[in-house]
């Protein structure tokens, strides 16, 4: 995960990879986990957000997102495919998003 982080840093010169790979790289206790609660109130429809960390599936999100964490509760996940939002793994964000424009880190 680190080295694909790195290799997108260094063919893209985006920043958000580079700051994506220091907070993965950070000792595990550190990650963060976010609620679906949280990214329903932090976050607009249709946006594309990444989660240093594990999202977790308290509360409930009305619009759509496209999200990609570290891990997922299977709740977390099942809460943002039924709001119609779609749960990506960090290859296909790197695919979609190589220069990192419209992808907030959340966490």
């Amino acid at each position: 995960m680190l080295w694909s982080l790195r290799k997108a840093f260094k063919n893209h010169n985006a920043p958000i990879w580079r700051a994506l790979e220091h907070k993965l790289s950070a000792h595990r206790s550190n990650r963060r986990e976010v609620n679906t609660s949280r990214l329903a109130k932090i976050t607009n429809n249709g946006e594309t957000v990444i989660i240093p960390g594990k999202v977790l599936g308290s509360g409930s999100i009305g619009h759509k997102l496209t999200v990609c964490a570290f891990s997922f509760s299977q709740v977390g996940a099942k809460r943002i495919i039924d709001s119609g939002g779609k749960v990506i793994t960090l290859d296909d964000l790197i695919e979609n998003f190589p220069d990192g424009k419209g992808v907030r880190i959340i966490g």
